[in-house]
């Protein structure tokens, strides 16, 4: 072999060298611990639902200590009273949201800016009831409220505060209900085990959820609390009522 061949196979080699670096995958990057802390703090703030510490490492591609690190460090810093804001852990992640001292002065501003979501008595009560005793049939809940809930169980339904969990293996078969993510979101809860009393549910339940009637809107509260015949929570569905049907 020549020298020109000898050169040309060193070119040929560094040429397929380069072509091969080029298509390996980029070395993880760590980010400094103050970009990561800001990185971290901006992608809870932008997203709805709770994030894991797993989930924010694996998205931004970052060790797991270092992203639960910051996690602590940003919890610490937005519990200090100068903060109107705090991270907390709620349904298995991180959330941001107003601190309870100022809850008041932030739902009277709200309130002036749009209605808030309603949420009638019965369908409070319903939903206390499936939070404390779920798994719970439909036929069960009618028996303490004494009253056919469908509806209500509909509206639940439809808002995503309650799910279906199985039948209960009962003459019939009927269909179980329990809470779901949303709801421990919705409530603040970082899981079942926060759950507070049943009255202090409620309360809180009419605080998040339901809405004041004036009094020149309704001749008494529980006009003011129920809904109109037309709307979804007086309308059974054809399941639930199956289930009561085969229950009896």
């Amino acid at each position: 072999m020549n020298s020109s061949e000898v050169q040309s196979a060193l070119a040929a080699e560094g040429s397929g060298s380069e072509s091969a670096a080029a298509n390996e995958t980029p070395a993880l990057v760590e980010l400094p611990d103050a970009e990561l802390k800001a990185v971290i703090e901006a992608v809870i703030y932008v997203t709805d639902e709770p994030l894991s510490a797993d989930q924010i490492a694996t998205a931004l591609q970052q060790p797991a200590a270092k992203v639960a690190h910051a996690l602590e460090e940003l919890t610490a810093e937005y519990n200090r009273p100068e903060h109107g804001l705090t991270i907390r852990e709620v349904a298995g992640g991180y959330k941001m949201s107003t601190k309870p001292e100022h809850h008041e002065a932030v739902r009277a501003f709200v309130k002036n800016l749009k209605p808030a979501l309603k949420l009638s008595l019965p369908a409070l009560e319903t939903l206390a009831l499936i939070a404390y005793k779920q798994p719970i049939t439909a036929p069960e809940i009618m028996e303490v409220r004494g009253v056919q809930g469908a509806g209500v169980l509909k509206t639940l339904l439809d808002r995503k505060l309650i799910a279906t969990a199985g039948r209960k293996t009962v003459l019939g078969k009927p269909i179980l209900y329990k809470t779901t993510k949303d709801f421990l979101v919705q409530f603040g809860l970082k899981d079942l085990s926060e759950l507070p009393t049943l009255k202090e549910f409620e309360e809180l339940g009419r605080l998040s959820m339901a809405e004041t009637a004036e009094p020149e809107e309704a001749s008494s509260p529980m006009e003011a609390a129920e809904p109109q015949p037309e709307t979804a929570e007086s309308q059974p569905d054809s399941e639930s009522t199956s289930d009561y049907m085969s229950q009896e």
